[in-house]
């Protein structure tokens, strides 16, 4: 019995230590975990904090364009403007659509731009030489009417080679003069009863009555072929139109005899002398 209470008396002293060692780990289990808890919020001061999304920025204003000040051309320039029409004597009526510059040579010269409408071109003028080219403003009504009056005369016609009448006719229709246009076309006019034009006549005739004919047009703000139609009413009021008068065929009749006096006094000459 000795025996057996010392051994369980052994064994519960086993136990014993055993619980306190068990009761140590835990202890020191314990601690080592209050430690790690009250290190772990260090531990979350000093981590890094995560990286933070990009966040947009506005977009920066675009600088604005630098600003080119356009030149304002000239609309006027020796008592011409734009958009009127006006006589350029080797070419008629014209329209000056602009005034604009243009540097030549190095040197810079302001143009008048004028368009022929019906002869589909555009002529640049020196502003400065408008005088010495002749270049006019359209004639007034009472400058047109005198025009129109000129064409009801009797026509003149001078009695000399055809080729200086023609440079006559000539220098009249590109002198820009609207009266002296309207005495070629009287003198080269030809009404149906009497003989029919040469080529060189026709031309230049039509070159005078178109002048003619467009500058009465845009002065009495009326189409070209009225215009036409108004020349020749007042061309057929000339004396020299139409059939021949009784005293235009007595005049002839007397320049025959008087030719035919002078032919037979030239043949009784020859015979004499024979």
């Amino acid at each position: 019995m000795p025996e057996k209470t010392a051994k369980t008396a052994a064994k519960a002293s086993a136990a014993k230590t055993t619980l306190a060692k068990d009761s140590v780990g835990k202890d020191s289990v314990a601690k080592t975990v209050t430690a790690k808890a009250a290190v772990a919020p260090k531990a979350t001061k000093t981590a890094m904090p995560a990286a933070a999304a990009p966040v947009a920025k506005p977009a920066a204003p675009a600088a604005p364009a630098p600003r080119v000040e356009e030149k304002k051309l000239p609309t006027q320039r020796q008592g011409f403007k734009t958009n009127e029409f006006v006589v350029y004597p080797a070419h008629g009526v014209g329209q000056i659509l602009a005034i604009e510059e243009q540097e030549i040579a190095g040197a810079k010269l302001e143009l008048f731009v004028i368009n022929f409408i019906k002869d589909k071109m555009t002529l640049r003028v020196p502003t400065a030489k408008v005088a010495n080219v002749g270049m006019r403003k359209l004639s007034d009504p009472t400058l047109v009417k005198k025009a129109l009056e000129t064409l009801k005369g009797r026509a003149r016609v001078k009695r000399t080679m055809w080729s200086r009448r023609a440079q006559e006719y000539e220098a009249k229709i590109n002198s820009g003069d609207i009266v002296a246009i309207a005495e070629v076309v009287r003198d080269l006019y030809r009404s149906e009863s009497q003989p029919e034009q040469s080529y060189s006549e026709r031309q230049l005739y039509e070159a005078a009555l178109d002048r003619l004919s467009r500058e009465i047009a845009v002065v009495q703000h009326s189409t070209e072929t009225e215009a036409v139609k108004e020349i020749e009413t007042q061309l057929a009021k000339s004396p020299r139109r139409g059939a021949k008068t009784e005293a235009d065929a007595v005049a002839e009749g007397d320049a025959e005899g008087e030719a035919d006096d002078i032919d037979g006094d030239d043949t009784a000459v020859a015979d004499e002398a024979a």
